[in-house]
């Protein structure tokens, strides 16, 4: 069966914040010029906001420059932040720290970026974008000269072992004279994209953290709407990566979180855990007593910066957004800074369409562009600080300070990073860690956290989750390792069970959530996640 093709002259791959941005500002400049302009986005989720999942802390800078009346206009940033807290912890004391300049969030609002991104929708909607939900995209085209042609849809349909079912239904191709990608972290396509035109040569490797949220409703007697609070140190050790966020929201509803850096070498950690633990600190476990667990999720995030920002341009289109690697790590924020790469994309696009160049050329003004912005500024004065952890927390804090208040983020020196996969050290070398059991009530199982999560997938379908060499997890993973796949992912997706010559891997696909994790952390690289059928994963409300 053919697949059928459609025609536009931009296709955005991802309804995140970065991809709406960049729908939005084509439309107001096409509007500006009163010119035609045909424009798509296409987004893997059920619907826009369905697989969105940040803290959030939203600096509406880039927000003010696309929609300056936004408020007029009903935007849902309804609590604005009214006090900052870093604390450290320790097992059983917490102590406040000076708030970093980078983490003060005077003038920010709390949100749910899902529904930030679900307003943003309805903006575009407004515009002329068509707006497809529920659409993956699966396959980058080509045209004959090696340029990108466009993308073509997952088909639906398939049975498990890759046949045609009896509701098989092929993809569409939707073809385009530039396309933009807004994949999010660990883009599926952006990865093949990045080996086909090398768009990784002479950058550092992009490195990552995993993010695990839950949203509670808690005791409103115990809310204190417009607070910000986060934390470092206890529960992982001096060595490793990580730190909270306490968010509270409208409505008593408080957003709890813990970021991992999947650059920690001790294999039986496991970042779902450390999340429940943190939940049971002294100061910290009041504020859930008598309360609701409303919802879970977890997703990686691009922690590199600018030192692993790739080459932007290809013939045929450009990379936005997380896909790119722009969150600002120290700021705990990347929202804004995807949505301005995604506005600039656009008008560099717009320029070039309209200057009536063959499609196939690259939008080179997108680097030179971006470089005249704040986001670049902004990206360059923090550089050093993520891959100063390589030092432990006490050395990444004492240089964060110096480089922060002596050099303003203008050291003479790049600090530079490794990959993630490549820092696992054998199970023979590190101690296992007792995590204590659920308790049902603060903290949680994975299972039960996954329900939460409204995760859902065609249960015959082809696997998502592929190996490159179905020997590797039992020959190295789990003989090396002893199975790390069963503690990095936050959702019970890989377990080792006995069967015909010892343990073997079952990979329960229905559980993922999308977050990317497997196939950034797999210490041989042997896991591909590739997209599931349109609609799939999560569907995440007010996250």
């Amino acid at each position: 069966m053919e697949r059928e093709a459609m025609e536009f002259d931009v296709v955005i791959v991802g309804g995140g914040p970065s991809g709406l941005a960049a729908a939005i500002r084509l439309k107001q400049l096409a509007a500006e010029h009163d010119v035609e302009l045909a424009v798509c986005l296409i987004e893997k989720g059920s619907e826009i906001g369905a697989h969105i999942l940040s803290g959030a802390v939203l600096e509406p800078r880039a927000l003010n420059e696309l929609i300056p009346d936004w408020k007029a206009k009903g935007a849902p940033l309804n609590t604005p932040v009214t006090e900052d807290s870093f604390r450290f912890l320790t097992a059983t004391r917490s102590f406040t720290l000076p708030t970093p300049p980078q983490m003060q969030n005077h003038g920010n609002y709390i949100v749910s970026l899902g529904n930030v991104c679900r307003w943003l929708a309805q903006q575009a909607e407004a515009l002329g974008v068509d707006i497809y939900p529920g659409f993956a995209a699966a396959e980058v085209l080509y045209h004959e000269d090696g340029s990108v042609k466009g993308v073509a849809t997952g088909d639906m349909g398939r049975t498990r072992e890759g046949e045609e079912g009896p509701n098989f239904a092929p993809g569409m191709e939707l073809h385009a004279r530039q396309t933009i990608f807004a994949e999010g972290c660990r883009g599926s396509l952006t990865k093949t994209l990045f080996e086909r035109f090398r768009l990784r040569e002479g950058v550092d490797p992009q490195v990552y953290g995993l993010g695990i949220k839950e949203l509670w409703e808690v005791d409103p007697a115990k809310h204190h709407a417009g607070r910000v609070t986060h934390t470092v140190g206890w529960p992982v050790d001096a060595s490793t990566y990580g730190g909270s966020w306490l968010y509270h929201l409208e409505g008593n509803l408080v957003s709890v979180g813990y970021v991992v850096g999947l650059n920690y070498e001790n294999p039986y950690l496991s970042p779902f855990e450390e999340m429940q633990r943190f939940k049971t600190h002294p100061s910290i476990r009041d504020l859930f007593v008598g309360g609701r667990r409303v919802s879970y999720g977890a997703r990686a995030i691009s922690a590199g910066g600018f030192q692993s920002i790739p080459k932007l341009t290809f013939p045929g289109g450009l990379l936005v957004g997380d896909t790119a690697g722009f969150l600002n790590l120290p700021k705990i924020k990347g929202s804004h800074t995807a949505m301005k790469s995604g506005m600039t994309a656009a008008e560099s696009v717009f320029q070039l369409l309209r200057a009536g160049e063959r499609a196939s050329r690259e939008a080179v003004n997108y680097p030179d562009r971006l470089r005249n912005t704040w986001l670049w500024d902004e990206l360059y004065r923090v550089r050093n600080i993520k891959p100063s952890f390589h030092w432990g927390l006490w050395g990444a804090m004492a240089y964060s300070a110096l480089d922060t208040y002596l050099f303003r983020g203008k050291a003479p020196w790049t600090l530079h990073h490794t990959p993630d996969h490549a820092s696992l050290k054998p199970a023979a070398q590190c101690q296992p860690i007792d995590y204590p059991k659920p308790d049902g009530q603060i903290t949680f199982d994975r299972l039960s956290s996954v329900f939460l999560s409204n995760t859902n997938h065609e249960e015959d379908q082809p696997c998502h989750l592929t190996l490159k060499d179905p020997s590797v997890p039992t020959r190295l993973n789990l003989a090396l390792y002893d199975g790390p796949e069963q503690r990095y992912c936050p959702a019970g997706v890989y377990e080792y069970l006995e069967g015909e010559g010892g343990k073997q891997l079952r990979i329960n696909a229905q559980n993922c959530v999308h977050c990317k994790t497997c196939d950034i952390k797999d210490p041989s690289q042997n896991i591909h996640w590739v997209t599931p059928e349109g609609g799939g994963g999560p569907n995440y409300p007010n996250m």
